[in-house]
């Protein structure tokens, strides 16, 4: 692969992991008017319409099999968007961010207690660098943890069984069918949870509405074509490094459109985050990353799978 080619996935990784850390303070922005799940309704159900047109013709492919895995999927997919979602609206974007970002340790030890294969020992060091940068990003003077981090951490192990339930449930399925099943069935999980506990608003806002749309075209149709186009020619160690990005630029832009205040020991708890993250995402492999011409697919889970993080995500 020419140099020109190899640079252009790295790109698109890299814009994906940008426009989904951009999407922490727009739904942090969009809360404000609009309620969380409703938020979720609207951006699910665009998302679900959009790749229905875009692969219409996939759908004649649809079965029992898919559409009764895909309502399982979906409603995992639902519990982390929800739980994050609602996070945000009591934490900071950029904790929402790092704090959501666990869901990449968590899933080899659910792993472990699926299919009895046990974790190496890289990710066991991952698991302490990461309960050690949650604790001090999340626990305060009086050790308690602020009921929008807690909700966060939710999000993030709900994350993580999404990913399970993929890898176990989408294995005999087209997975671009499967996230519009997946899609589908979230945008009825929210629509269900917005009825039944949430004011409809009175009024919207420019705003509210220009931040659903970008959410629903930007943060999941073109960020996961972006993906799905880099992870498909990029090493899997690169690709994971490259799209967990996607927490730091979460923290960026909380900083400079939130103003989010950044002290010495949240600076040291991301850190520590983050090295969690890229310590189990590349299990110590970033020496071998020519392994790209092996074939090999990538260590973050691809296309469906990703759409619970994107989700990124938020």
């Amino acid at each position: 692969m020419s140099r020109k080619h190899s640079l252009f996935p790295r790109l698109a990784l890299l814009g994906a992991a940008l426009i989904w850390g951009s999407s922490f303070i727009v739904v942090k922005d969009t809360v404000d008017v609009l309620p969380p799940n409703l938020l979720l309704a609207l951006r699910f159900t665009i998302a679900a319409v959009l790749l229905c047109a875009v692969f219409f013709p996939r759908l004649r492919k649809l079965n029992r099999s898919c559409f009764f895995r895909g309502a399982v999927i979906g409603l995992l997919l639902f519990c982390a968007y929800s739980s994050q979602t609602l996070g945000i609206t009591g934490t900071t974007p950029g904790k929402n961010a790092f704090l959501t970002a666990i869901y990449c340790v968590l899933v080899p030890f659910l792993f472990w207690a699926v299919d009895k294969n046990r974790p190496e020992p890289c990710h066991f060091l991952a698991a302490f660098l990461c309960i050690t940068g949650i604790g001090l990003v999340s626990l305060t003077g009086q050790f308690t943890i602020e009921w929008g981090d807690a909700l966060t951490l939710l999000g993030g192990f709900f994350y993580a069984a999404h990913i399970v339930a993929v890898a176990k449930l989408g294995k005999e399925h087209d997975p671009v069918l499967l996230t519009i099943v997946q899609f589908s069935w979230a945008a009825v999980f929210s629509w269900a949870a917005t009825l039944l506990f949430e004011p409809f608003p009175a009024s919207w806002t420019a705003g509210s509405i220009a931040g659903v749309l970008y959410l629903a075209v930007f943060a999941t149709a073109i960020a996961l074509l972006f993906q799905n186009i880099g992870q498909a020619h990029t090493p899997p160690a690169a690709a994971s490094i490259l799209l967990s990005l996607e927490a730091v630029f979460g923290v960026l832009f909380s900083v400079l459109f939130y103003g989010e205040q950044l002290s010495v020991r949240l600076i040291v708890g991301f850190v520590l985050i983050f090295l969690a993250v890229i310590l189990s995402e590349t299990r110590l492999s970033l020496p071998r990353l020519k392994r790209a011409s092996t074939g090999e697919s990538p260590a973050s889970p691809a296309f469906s799978d990703r759409d619970a993080h994107e989700t990124h995500n938020i």
